[in-house]
């Protein structure tokens, strides 16, 4: 359904499925996904880049999006992108999922915040290995690289909700980062997450040994990517 009417509160949505977690602390918890079709960064390595490089998303109805997110029948309902914080009507969103008694995640890379209803924050900062240097000339480069890490916006979010921080991982030389990143945001270290980057099952596996061993060493938690896993890289999974 469109969204239309002066009166009508719309919101820019790319997909809504059921499926269940794929990554972090929720890790298999059956989930309604609402991705938003809106994003400020351009990640080289985007999983989903119908909702940034390529954005498809198109405006539907508030009351929409509820009535089909509700409709599974889920307890848990995850609000991603993207980055689902940029969109106008997230906490209009996250308060009415509040009101319908859902478990609350929200996935944003914590560059922006808002006072959404939320049970579990996800955070995933991006690392430098996220810059797109050699991507459509390098167009987006600087802005992303500007963007991608706000300490003072990620203090907050870690301040105001029960938080995971979720970093990708391409290669060793990412980890000083993350080391930095967890040192200058007060962190916990047992809610830091370290994810393989990759889309295959081949490099998530290869990277998730040496990824083990890092955990095992630093404190950290190895989160798989579950669905690509069992499904590869699909969409709407």
């Amino acid at each position: 359904m469109g969204c239309s009417g002066l009166r009508a509160v719309c919101m820019n949505i790319s997909e809504i499925f059921y499926s269940v977690q794929g990554e972090g602390m929720l890790l298999g918890v059956p989930s309604v996904f609402i991705r938003t079709g809106v994003c400020n960064l351009r990640c080289v390595w985007c999983d989903t880049p119908y909702a940034s490089w390529r954005p498809d998303g198109r405006d539907r109805g508030l009351e929409a999006v509820l009535a089909e997110a509700l409709g599974y029948g889920a307890r848990h309902v995850v609000v991603t992108g993207g980055e689902p914080m940029i969109e106008p009507e997230v906490v209009a969103l996250t308060d009415r999922l509040r009101a319908a008694g859902q478990h609350i995640t929200v996935e944003t890379a914590g560059t922006v915040f808002k006072p959404v209803a939320c049970d579990l924050m996800s955070i995933s900062p991006k690392l430098s290995n996220s810059t797109p240097l050699q991507v459509d000339g390098g167009r987006w480069a600087a802005q992303h690289d500007r963007l991608r890490y706000q300490p003072e916006t990620l203090r907050a979010l870690v301040a105001a909700y029960p938080y995971q921080l979720k970093f990708v991982i391409a290669g060793e030389a990412d980890l000083d980062e993350v080391e930095t990143m967890v040192a200058e945001l007060g962190a916990d270290r047992e809610r830091v997450l370290l994810m393989p980057e990759g889309v295959t099952n081949a490099v998530l596996g290869e990277r998730s040994v040496w990824l083990a061993e890092v955990c095992k060493q630093r404190g950290f938690r190895l989160s798989p990517r579950l669905h690509v896993l069992i499904w590869g890289d699909k969409r709407g999974v």
